[in-house]
């Protein structure tokens, strides 16, 4: 792989296997910065990773997906700091039900200084925060599949789905466990966009203690 073209590789997929050694992980966050795109283990199903400061890889991910280029690709973190430091803000009511339910199955929709908002959890995968961690603390990622097929659970599927891929985390097979609960938050104001595995009940309760 050409790792300052990811997206001109003539090379086949690089593959990794779990727990990554430290020159492995290096070697991801390295193709993430220079605008690779990644499949790779999370706690549900295998998803498909770029970095949120090359809009050439996210653009490279809706292609390879099929996926319409309107919908947007959640952020995946390693931590409420990285968030912060990101711009997001992050109201204390936000910042309380992350400290409850991260990492996990909870999907915060936070403001953006320009208006706009973003979907973002730290998944309960230590490979994900890991990736995160090393190429900056953020990564956009969604399921590894053409979009409208089944997301794969294991690598290969994941490989077979994606093959123009860089590089392939194989974590082994993921549960394919429920979506998370997608939330914004203010106050004591719980609004959910997607019912999961957080409930509603279970939030409003967080913020009232």
């Amino acid at each position: 792989m050409n790792a300052s073209s990811p997206s001109s590789r003539s090379s086949p997929m690089r593959r990794f296997a779990t727990p990554l050694a430290a020159d492995a992980l290096a070697a991801i966050a390295e193709c993430l910065r220079a605008g690779g795109v990644v499949l790779m283990p999370t706690d549900t199903v295998y998803g498909i990773a770029a970095h949120p400061d090359r809009p050439d890889a996210l653009a490279r991910l809706f292609a390879l997906k099929g996926r319409d280029a309107s919908k947007p690709v959640p952020l995946l973190a390693d931590s409420m700091a990285s968030v912060l430091k990101a711009g997001l803000d992050a109201s204390a009511a936000a910042q309380r039900a992350a400290a409850s339910f991260w990492p996990g199955a909870l999907t915060l929709v936070l403001d953006r200084p320009d208006g706009g908002t973003e979907g973002v959890r730290v998944p309960a995968d230590a490979t994900a925060c890991a990736i995160c961690a090393a190429a900056g603390g953020l990564l956009r990622c969604t399921s590894a599949n053409a979009s409208g097929e089944p997301p794969a659970l294991d690598a290969e599927a994941a490989a077979i789905a994606l093959p123009e891929a860089d590089i392939l985390v194989d974590g082994g097979p993921v549960d394919g466990g429920v979506a998370s609960t997608v939330a914004q938050l203010a106050d004591t104001n719980v609004r959910i966009f997607r019912p999961g595995p957080v409930a509603e009940a279970d939030l409003k309760a967080c913020l009232q203690d």
